[in-house]
């Protein structure tokens, strides 16, 4: 089966990166850009300044719109939108990580459309047929929303976080200083960390046939990101560090580890963080690690090698002929690791307490009430994932 890998995004990577923002503006013919952002640590730090100096140098127009919150809201998407559509927005550049990223994206879908809600995309009631153009000036490496196809917002009513996946919203440009995550909080460091390595993981476990090539470009991948993350926790200042970071967040995301294998990878972890966060608004990474060590002893007897090779790949874990004894080994050390960088590897370690009557309700959300199932490594109902999901709160 032949596999397309597309990534149109035009990537600017080192010191200064975002003082291209005004020509790449420029490139792509803006005329009114909304600058949407979260933290004010972007107007604190002096960022939001360098990037509307450059659109008044060029004659550029703007507009701001801030409050992204981790786990973005579709309230303020729908703001977005509005207010895009009263100022004449025909650009949207996103300052920030992904949930910045992910909101920016969703008011371009909306922006685009004139037919209904956005929320119908997320949902999967109806298909986006376009978006607004975006870029990106990332300060927080973790998602790899800066050159993904994909986008994830939170809709309060209900607690559903729900997932698009279109290129239309494919970020036109990336532009990438590792300088600006040097203020990352440690914590944010650490979720960031967990959630790239945790794509790629998501693409290694899948069924079928796998390109050896892709196989070692994610052990690599994931072995950087590990050493990297824990100097970067240890020196935020360390360049070398944020910058292999940043770059991981990108290729970790945009397809690359999935390219030649005969799927896109299993995601049921995803699927059930999304559930998870979406209840109990916990960071996205730190969500990924709760469950992971769970749902990887629930499944690795479908291809215990796949987890040997992974863990001997990635942290050096020994083969002693025995295929389970070396799955479990993998599963530890991944374990471990979260640990050392501070992540929580259970539900409990969040500080969550789900009752039986949630985790249903969480199980019951993530098969979308019945109509579909989780995972490719090993396929999941309701039941599997309401196991799963009382596993890992023990």
């Amino acid at each position: 089966m032949a596999t397309t890998l597309y990534t149109p995004t035009r990537v600017t990577l080192g010191k200064g990166a975002e003082d291209s923002l005004g020509d790449e503006l420029k490139r792509n013919g803006a005329k009114k850009v909304l600058v949407h952002y979260g933290s004010e640590r972007i107007v604190r730090d002096g960022l939001m300044k360098r990037l509307t100096d450059q659109m008044d140098r060029e004659g550029i127009e703007y507009v701001l719109l801030g409050g992204v919150q981790p786990n973005p809201r579709l309230s303020l998407v729908r703001k977005g939108i509005e207010l895009s559509r009263k100022e004449g927005v025909d650009f949207i550049v996103a300052a920030g990580g992904g949930s910045a990223i992910d909101s920016a994206k969703a008011i371009a879908y909306g922006l685009y459309d004139k037919d209904g809600d956005v929320w119908d995309f997320y949902t999967g009631e109806r298909k986006p047929q376009g978006a607004y153009p975006v870029g990106v000036v990332l300060t927080l490496s973790a998602t790899g929303s800066e050159m993904s196809d994909s986008s994830v917002i939170t809709n309060e009513e209900g607690d559903l976080k729900r997932g698009v996946n279109s290129d239309y919203a494919r970020p036109r440009f990336a532009l990438l200083d590792p300088e600006l995550t040097y203020t990352v909080p440690p914590y944010q460091t650490s979720c960031g960390t967990a959630d790239m390595m945790m794509h790629t993981i998501e693409r290694f476990f899948h069924s079928g046939p796998t390109l050896e090539l892709t196989d070692s470009l994610a052990i690599a991948l994931l072995r950087t990101v590990a050493e990297n993350g824990i100097r970067a926790l240890k020196n935020p200042k360390d360049y070398e560090a944020r910058k292999n970071l940043m770059w991981a967040s990108s290729l970790s995301h945009n397809g690359l580890m999935q390219e030649g294998n005969a799927q896109r990878g299993d995601w049921a972890c995803h699927q059930m963080e999304h559930e998870l966060s979406g209840l109990f608004d916990v960071a996205h990474g730190a969500g990924l690690t709760a469950i992971w060590g769970t749902w990887a002893r629930y499944v690795c007897l479908e291809d215990p090698e796949r987890f040997a090779k992974l863990g001997e790949g990635v942290f050096g874990t020994k083969r002693t002929g025995s295929p389970e004894r070396d799955a479990e080994a993998a599963i530890k050390a991944f374990e471990e690791y979260f640990r050392t960088i501070h992540m929580p590897t259970s539900i409990r370690d969040l500080g969550v307490r789900p009752t039986e009557k949630q985790i249903d309700e969480m199980a019951e959300k993530a098969v979308f009430w019945g109509k579909r199932t989780l995972g490719a490594f090993k396929v999941l109902g309701k039941e599997d994932i309401a196991r799963i999901y009382t596993e890992a709160s023990k």
